[in-house]
């Protein structure tokens, strides 16, 4: 009779922790997006924890240094990294989606310093969720500067 006391018992702390992981789990997840998805989806996916990355638009990108608020545009890249290298790779990959017209895109919004790093054809990495007004608003930016692809920029933009 005691031990059944202790297993019913530990059967419930159990119960209780295995609950307690998987609702910590699910209210923590991230999901990682592409632009496109981004789009087809967003009537689903607002208000939940995203990262997504795209390409930046030079061009779109606006800065207030009374609010540290900073305001952009990003384009579509795939997140196949396969596509990319048959695609000739991160820099032409960037460079064809900020000039290409159709590609979806994406309006961001973030607080905070401006990053040296923030400039066109970069990749941004972002994560953070979009809202009902269908802009993004990013808690965190990542950056990749496309200097550091200059080699496999495509001969078309050089000059």
């Amino acid at each position: 009779m005691k031990n059944s006391k202790f297993i019913i018992g530990g059967l419930f702390i159990l119960a209780a922790v295995v609950y307690l992981i998987a609702s910590s789990t699910q209210a923590s997840a991230e999901y990682f997006m592409t632009i496109e998805e981004v789009r087809e989806q967003e009537a689903e996916i607002v208000g939940k924890s995203l990262r997504i990355s795209g390409a930046v638009l030079g061009d779109s990108i606006n800065y207030d240094p009374d609010t540290l608020t900073i305001t952009f545009t990003v384009a579509h890249v795939t997140g196949d990294n396969d596509e990319i290298e048959s695609s000739g790779g991160l820099a032409k990959v960037l460079h064809d989606a900020v000039r290409e017209e159709g590609t979806p895109r994406l309006d961001i919004v973030y607080n905070g310093p401006m990053p040296d790093l923030l400039q066109n054809e970069a990749q941004a990495i972002m994560t953070g969720h979009i809202k009902a007004d269908g802009i993004f608003y990013a808690d965190e930016l990542l950056l990749k500067c496309p200097t550091k692809y200059e080699e496999a920029v495509p001969e078309q933009s050089e000059g």
